[in-house]
């Protein structure tokens, strides 16, 4: 165990020095929960990932360009959901003025689970504040500095090793290259460099991102901000609040922040309704004022994400309505046979709520469905007994805000592994995982291949919220089973 109490105070300490942490005040950080060694997975299955994550961003960015389909599908949780309410309305009034000119940048992370049965499924899409890529880079290179430092230990927990012929072989494990930081900041240098050249205007593009106020999620951020301004961007970091005061408009439609001209503006707030209540601000109807900022946002020249319709795109009313859709409905949306062929079967079964919602749980068990809000950045999902109850407490009103997903049962890795979790090592025999993949398009043309890293979470399996930031989730990464 001495051997374990070394390579975690080590792993710790990169962890530490390699900004991999939380803000926990202006004076100190603590360490992302992490594990000490890699998931592993198929190269084939990784690879048709990656695919569907490409294709998902493809319809994603079609859907956010249907105001019919965008009405259709949001129109009916409106009344109930003050937030895609006030989107919607948002949305609405740009398509009649026909005062979009914001350039849609589309940053996307495409979270998937393996079914023990089913194979590879959907959790959800992230068209807005989609974030921790630079932590799941992160993560990959601390794992690669264990293998190194730590070599026994390393073999010892690692999946890859205990699936060989051989173990004693000791075959080192293929790393999956995750380059998250350098593509996400290339897409984002890309679209702002499109911008300031358009204008033909002097000086470093400026890039902002809109924040939360006293975030403590920082360092996931700035990574990316760091990665910026290597490639000369400036980056200026803004609540919603404070550019409320501060936006005006230039020459072009040149969107103005303090009189200096903004490129591209990118979203890590915005995605829930308490980002735009500001109590210093009196109004009639509550956060009326900052969401008019961002209407003001897209009415000018700028490489934006997430723009309203991509953030209504993006949302699991949407996901419910296209998992139910067949292949042949999904091609009127943009995709080609083969396209809409390869991503059907990544749909899981989601259903919307309606009088029989209650029968039909407890006849296929309740213990394989999860229930969903509209709710985005964790703790937004009801599981078991605790659906039941909150089913009685819904008017049927709101059952359109709500929908049943069959639960996703993945088998957990085949050897146990350590989460590292404020200082602490814990073992964990029954690690499962979910990957996000990211994308990145620029009104619909893919940077790149599209794909810019991913990001693993990993969790025991008797646990319900498995996020990093708001559960009991640890970063990961993959290598190569």
């Amino acid at each position: 165990m001495k051997n374990v109490e070394i390579a975690v105070t080590d792993s710790v300490e990169w962890a530490l020095a390699h900004s991999l942490v939380f803000k926990q005040s202006n004076a100190s950080s603590l360490h992302c929960p992490f594990t000490l060694t890699p998931s592993s997975i198929d190269k084939v299955r990784f690879e048709a990932l990656q695919q569907a994550a490409r294709l998902f961003g493809q319809l994603l960015h079609a859907i956010s360009k249907d105001d019919d389909f965008i009405q259709h599908a949001i129109a009916p949780i409106a009344d109930t959901d003050p937030l895609f309410s006030a989107l919607l309305t948002l949305h609405n009034k740009l398509s009649l003025t026909q005062s979009r000119r914001a350039t849609p940048l589309l940053i996307m992370r495409t979270d998937f689970m393996d079914d023990q049965q089913l194979g590879p499924k959907l959790i959800e899409f992230n068209g807005i504040a989609a974030g921790m890529g630079p932590f799941g880079q992160r993560a990959s290179e601390l794992h690669r500095y264990i293998a190194a430092q730590h070599a026994d230990l390393f073999q010892t927990y690692t999946e890859h090793h205990h699936s060989q012929c051989q173990p004693s072989a000791q075959i080192p494990p293929e790393f999956i290259a995750n380059d998250a930081i350098e593509k996400l900041a290339d897409g984002i240098a890309k679209s702002a460099r499109m911008i300031k050249q358009k204008h033909k205007d002097a000086g470093k593009p400026t890039f902002v991102m809109v924040v939360q106020a006293h975030e403590d999620n920082v360092y996931d951020q700035h990574l990316l901000e760091y990665a910026l301004h290597a490639k000369g961007i400036r980056t200026l970091r803004k609540t919603f609040t404070e550019l409320h005061g501060q936006l005006s408009t230039g020459d072009n439609h040149r969107l103005l922040l303090n009189d200096e001209p903004i490129d591209v503006v990118y979203l890590r707030a915005g995605y829930q309704q308490c980002d735009y209540y500001d109590k210093t601000i009196i109004e009639k109807y509550c956060c009326k004022t900052l969401m008019s900022v961002r209407m003001m946002l897209e009415q000018h020249d700028i490489a934006m994400n997430a723009t309203i319709a991509q953030q209504l795109a993006s949302s699991k009313r949407v996901q419910m309505l296209l998992s139910n859709l067949p292949a042949q409905a999904l091609m009127k949306l943009g995709l080609t046979e083969q396209e809409a062929l390869t991503i059907k079967p990544f749909f899981g079964e989601m259903l919307p709520l309606h009088a029989d919602s209650m029968a039909h749980l407890m006849t296929t068990g309740l213990d394989n469905w999860v229930l969903k809000n509209q709710g985005e950045g964790g703790g937004h999902c009801v599981f078991g007994e605790d659906i039941v109850t909150k089913l009685r407490t819904l008017d049927e009103v709101e059952y359109e805000s709500w929908s049943l997903m069959r639960k996703i049962m993945p088998l957990p890795r085949s050897h146990p592994t350590m989460i590292i979790r404020n200082g602490e090592a814990s073992m964990i025999g029954d690690m499962i995982s979910e990957i996000g993949i990211f994308t990145v398009n620029i009104d619909g043309v893919a940077i790149d291949d599209a794909v810019a890293g991913y990001l693993v979470r990993s969790k025991p399996a008797n646990v319900m919220e498995g996020g990093v930031h708001s559960g009991q989730g640890a970063v990961d990464s993959l290598v190569y089973r």
